[in-house]
């Protein structure tokens, strides 16, 4: 399906330009939320794991629904952040859609998988 594709991309290159690019910006949200370097690091290097992995999943589609199903967990986890310093619900949004992209994508690969 090409919307699957293009949604693998965009979320991948979404993360990587936030957690690459945009680094800085993610270090300040990272103190402002409480939360330690060592884990702001490790979400970090998962999340720019499993974009790498959502690429890899157009060749190989196999590997598409552990990686979005994970990415979807930690939106969700970015979305509880934003609400527990309670950021106007503009923050919120690019979480919020690329949650649901994932989600959408897992679905999607795992009815795809099961073919």
């Amino acid at each position: 399906m090409a919307w699957l594709a293009v949604a693998q991309v965009l979320i991948a290159a979404s993360v990587l330009f936030v957690w690459i690019v945009r680094l800085e910006n993610v270090e300040r949200e990272f103190v402002e939320y409480g939360i330690p370097p060592l884990i702001r690091n490790a979400v970090g290097a998962a999340k720019i794991a499993l974009a790498t992995l959502l690429i890899a999943g157009l060749w190989h589609p196999d590997l598409v629904p552990a990686p979005a199903i994970l990415m979807a967990l930690l939106m969700l986890a970015a979305l509880i952040a934003h609400w527990r310093v309670r950021h106007a619900w503009q923050r919120y949004l690019p979480a919020f859609v690329l949650m649901v992209l994932s989600v959408g994508v897992a679905v999607t690969a795992l009815k795809d998988v099961r073919r």
